[in-house]
Parts: C-alpha cells; structure tokens; sequence
C-alpha cells in the first residue's frame, strides 16, 4: 500500500488548476448522489482524466474489471453494497483484472477511526467530504509516472 504524501497548499493549487494534469489517468468513479458523482466527474475530466462513472458498487466492480483503471474513488455509504464492500471485492481480484488498483475512499465519516477502518478495508487513502479537490487532485497526479510531488510542479502536458 502506498501512502499519499500530504501535499502542500501551493503544490495542490498548482496540480488543480492546471488542465493536463490528470492526462492519461483512467479513474472510476462511485457514489449514489447523482450530484457528488457529476461533481467529480466534471472536475477531473476538466483536468483530462479519462473518467467512468458508475451509482452502484456493483457496477463500478465491472468497470475496474473491464476498464482496469488507475485509480477508484468510491464513496462509502451506499446502499445493498457500500465501499467497503466493494474494495473486499475489488482486492481479491487478481492484479490482471485490477485487483491491485489505488482506491480512495470519499466519505462523509471524517473521524480517525473511520480513516483507519477505510485503510484497513483495503483503501489507499481516505478523503472526508466535501471533499478539497487541491487535495484529491493531488493524490491522482502523483498516480503519474514522472510526477515529483516534492517540486511543487504538476507535471508537464
């Protein structure tokens, strides 16, 4: 598991507002509010992630299998199958089939000890809603190969 380096307030303005930033990024995307999952979806295409939305765990399931992703941001409360559901679900997979994917966990519970149970469920890293978008944009560039979250610099597009 690899741990997202907390970022600076100038590096993650920096990585939000640049376009490309997310280029080349495949992400899913789960969350039952159709407005949590057009928010994120419109933010990180903006920055040219390629972005597959889904309102059920089990359907973002399918899409880590078919689409193997770079990274899986799913929210936690959803009804039948929440997010810890599902990344049980997506970590018994095999690494062909993305089982080894970043995921991070956007949730409304905040507290330490739902950031330890969201890590400990299998997710990468853990991200409180509403959530800071410097932040969660951020932890997806440092998905990309070359990316030197230490210079303050997203990388270039």
């Amino acid at each position: 598991m690899t741990a997202v380096k907390p970022p600076d307030r100038t590096s993650a303005a920096n990585a939000s507002g640049v376009r490309g930033v997310l280029q080349g990024l495949r992400i899913v995307v789960v969350d039952d509010d159709d407005d949590a999952r057009d928010l994120l979806a419109t933010v990180l295409t903006q920055r040219s992630a390629e972005v597959f939305v889904a309102e059920t765990a089990a359907d973002a399931f399918e899409l880590v299998q078919r689409e193997l992703p770079n990274a899986l941001i799913s929210d936690i409360a959803m009804p039948e199958e929440d997010g810890y559901m599902l990344i049980g679900r997506v970590r018994r997979l095999p690494e062909d089939r993305g089982g080894k994917t970043t995921a991070i966990a956007l949730t409304a519970y905040a507290g330490r000890a739902d950031r330890k149970r969201a890590l400990d469920a299998g997710f990468d890293t853990h991200f409180s809603k509403p959530v800071d978008i410097d932040k969660l944009v951020l932890a997806l560039a440092m998905l990309r190969p070359g990316y030197d979250a230490g210079a303050g610099d997203p990388p270039s597009t």
